[in-house]
């Protein structure tokens, strides 16, 4: 809190003439000065200014905020949402694209459009479907995030992952279109990782 306003009293420096006594003492008015607690919320709101200001660069920066459109990706991403993807996660040998991640990609039959699915194959992996059996290297695939009534009966003949490019399915395998139509994703055209859900408010969160 600020100190209190005060009234301070000092002594006339001046004498009458004929070196009477001095007049009478004059009031002045003391100056507002910020007090410590004043001066430590001040120093925290600029800290907190600044630390703002850093993160929505940094977000800026390596985050890119897109829209999804479509079903395919039910249940994980639902259509209009909003969410944000990580541009570097792939440059500069950071990671590597692994089976399970979530990527956004040029579609190869379009480049002038975005796709998003998930990584089920990289270079050198056998994949195939049985009537909606997805099976990887001869071994049937675990996918809790495809629940029952998302999954259909396509089946696909094997197929080998060529190098620096990717098997990539939607979630909602009845409404997707993926490589089991139109093949393989080259690596050069996946250009960010699905990072985290930003809207709505109520499905916020990082995303797997």
């Amino acid at each position: 809190m600020n100190a209190p306003d005060e009234n301070r009293i000092e002594p006339a420096n001046v004498q009458q003439e004929g070196g009477e006594q001095p007049l009478s003492p004059v009031i002045r008015r003391g100056s507002t000065r910020p007090g410590p607690s004043a001066i430590a919320a001040i120093s925290w709101l600029r800290d907190l200014t600044v630390s703002v200001l850093i993160a929505v660069v940094v977000i800026l920066f390596l985050y890119q905020p897109v829209r999804v459109e479509g079903t395919s990706m039910m249940p994980a991403l639902v259509d209009q949402e909003r969410i944000f993807i990580n541009k570097f996660a792939y440059r500069f040998g950071i990671s590597d694209i692994q089976s399970g991640d979530t990527v956004v990609f040029w579609f190869p039959g379009d480049p002038s459009k975005s796709f998003i699915k998930r990584v089920i194959g990289v270079p050198g992996d056998k994949v195939q479907v049985t009537d909606g059996q997805v099976s990887v290297n001869e071994r049937p695939l675990d996918e809790p995030y495809v629940p029952e009534a998302y999954r259909d009966h396509v089946s696909t003949p094997l197929r080998v992952v060529p190098p620096g490019e990717y098997y990539v399915l939607g979630d909602h395998r009845s409404s997707s279109n993926d490589s089991r139509m139109w093949g393989t994703v080259p690596r050069h055209y996946i250009y960010g990782k699905a990072a985290f859900v930003y809207w709505p408010l109520d499905r916020m969160g990082l995303l797997r």
